[in-house]
């Protein structure tokens, strides 16, 4: 007897294929405006969650997903060639977009710190001067999982929780986004922050090869995309030399170097050039060095993080990211944070290897979920009772199987994507004092990507006196926002 074929949709319970048949859009409009440079902007707020369907032989079948997005589009634009459209998100994985959306480019911004300390609760949502809604239309898409997105009844979130899967996912959303709104001739970016800058590097592939959709610019926030820079795993020397600039950046701020007279940017200047040259030439030796020259390494070492030589001994010559925020405050009794340095905490003592918790996300995570999930409601009209996943806990599930026994790096997509697309133009923004994605890092990354000079032309590099989220301080969003206007303008000129 020949057996039957069973489809998918067959494997689902009556309940869940109603569910999936009754499955629809369900977005919201609302009008407002916001006061820029002495300018009054009238702007058209969208929120809602848009059905995601495959596609298969040239035909959509069954619903995969429910993405959620707040849009923002200027109201009386007339010719839209001449209107840039952005598409946001953050990072994690499992971060939903609301940290770039209400700490640096939205309408509205959260307070979350005042004179470099987390301010206490009620907190406060204030118009956003240093907004970009004044040069571009505003899309911030929260990818399966994050947010209010999920996937569609009978789905599974794991589907989508590749660096692969995730990409196409988010790709698929923007090029359907792109053309129901009619953008397909507007000059277009997309802005990361986090891993959400491995998403974007991803995207400049993916939108390019599979949807024929070239960028005009791509912004990284505090860009991770070689993995090897930041994995401390035994045999990779990479992180120590590359965090090593960071940590003497950390120990600056706290006033924990045994020499404090030289300036920030003299001693980093000093430490970088001892961080590629002695100390990379010292790991690279490993027990072969010779006694008198690990002496001399861990002498530097002490200089540039303030750690004692005996410590530094110990380890190695290799001080670890999640060590170094226990141990450089520990006589004091507090720890740092790794998101922003700036930032300390408490443990319940000091003899702990690793901190409890990161001080800089205590700092932030109460501030952006309040306000959040008051504006979604009161001012953009978006009701629903799901729990809004500001940062979901996707890190340690997060797969990356076609890269197993390897180390991701999405920094050979981007360089294929540049080369493809000539007038693709890159906006790299880095926070001295942040401890997750290290400036150094960066700047390695993209001094490995071996861009043609013409093409290495296109990338700009810029630095701020803060962390992972440098917009959290006031006086770098305000240079954050000078930078972005000249970079719009040289990407759509």
């Amino acid at each position: 007897m020949k057996e039957k074929k069973i489809e998918k949709n067959d494997e689902f319970s009556e309940e869940i294929k109603e569910a999936r048949k009754n499955l629809k859009d369900s977005i919201v409009e609302t009008k407002h405006s916001i006061e820029l440079n002495g300018e009054t902007y009238k702007y058209v707020a969208r929120a809602g969650r848009v059905v995601m369907k495959k596609e298969k032989d040239q035909k959509l079948l069954e619903p995969v997903s429910e993405i959620f997005f707040i849009s923002y589009h200027l109201e009386g634009v007339k010719d839209h060639s001449k209107r840039p459209i952005t598409f946001s998100f953050n990072g994690g994985p499992g971060s939903s977009s609301v940290w770039l959306h209400m700490g640096m480019i939205g309408p509205k911004r959260v307070i979350a710190e005042r004179k470099e300390k987390p301010v206490p609760p009620p907190y406060e949502l204030v118009d956003n001067e240093y907004s970009l809604l004044d040069i571009t239309d505003l899309v911030f898409i929260d990818p399966v999982g994050t947010g209010y997105s999920r996937p569609a009844p009978g789905e599974k979130a794991e589907q989508f929780h590749t660096f692969e899967k995730d990409v196409e996912s988010v790709g698929d959303f923007i090029r359907l986004y792109t053309s129901r709104f009619a953008r397909w001739k507007s000059p277009k970016f997309l802005i990361g922050e986090s891993y959400g800058t491995t998403r974007a590097a991803g995207l400049s592939g993916y939108l390019q090869d599979r949807h024929g959709m070239y960028l005009n610019g791509i912004m990284l926030i505090s860009s991770i995309l070689n993995f090897q820079t930041a994995r401390f795993t035994t045999g990779n020397d990479l992180p120590y030399i590359l965090f090593l600039p960071t940590y003497t950046a950390t120990a600056y701020f706290h006033k924990k170097l045994p020499d404090m007279s030289l300036t920030l940017k003299k001693i980093l200047q000093e430490v970088e050039d001892f961080a590629l040259n002695e100390y990379a030439n010292a790991l690279m030796k490993g027990n072969a060095l010779s006694f008198t020259e690990e002496n001399a390494i861990a002498k530097k070492l002490h200089r540039y993080t303030g750690l004692s030589v005996k410590y530094i001994k110990d380890t190695n010559l290799r001080i670890n990211i999640h060590r170094f925020t226990k141990e450089l405050m520990r006589s004091d009794g507090m720890t740092v944070g790794r998101l922003d340095s700036r930032f300390t905490g408490y443990d319940r003592d000091s003899v702990g290897e690793h901190y409890e918790y990161d001080p800089s996300y205590a700092a932030i995570q109460g501030p952006y979920t309040a306000t959040f999930n008051d504006y979604v409601r009161e001012e953009l009209k978006y009701e629903t009772d799901l729990t809004y996943e500001i940062l979901a806990n996707l890190y340690e599930t997060w797969k990356y199987d076609k890269q197993m026994n390897e180390f991701l790096d999405v920094g050979e997509t981007l360089r294929s994507a540049m080369s493809k697309n000539a007038a693709l133009k890159i906006f790299v923004a880095n926070g001295r004092f942040d401890l997750a994605t290290p400036y150094f890092a960066t700047e390695y990354t993209f001094n490995h990507m071996f861009l043609n000079p013409n093409v290495r032309r296109n990338v700009t590099m810029k630095y701020y006196d803060a962390g992972h989220m440098m917009y959290l301080r006031v006086y770098s969003l305000h240079k954050l926002k000078k930078d972005l206007l000249k970079f719009y303008s040289i990407a759509i000129e």
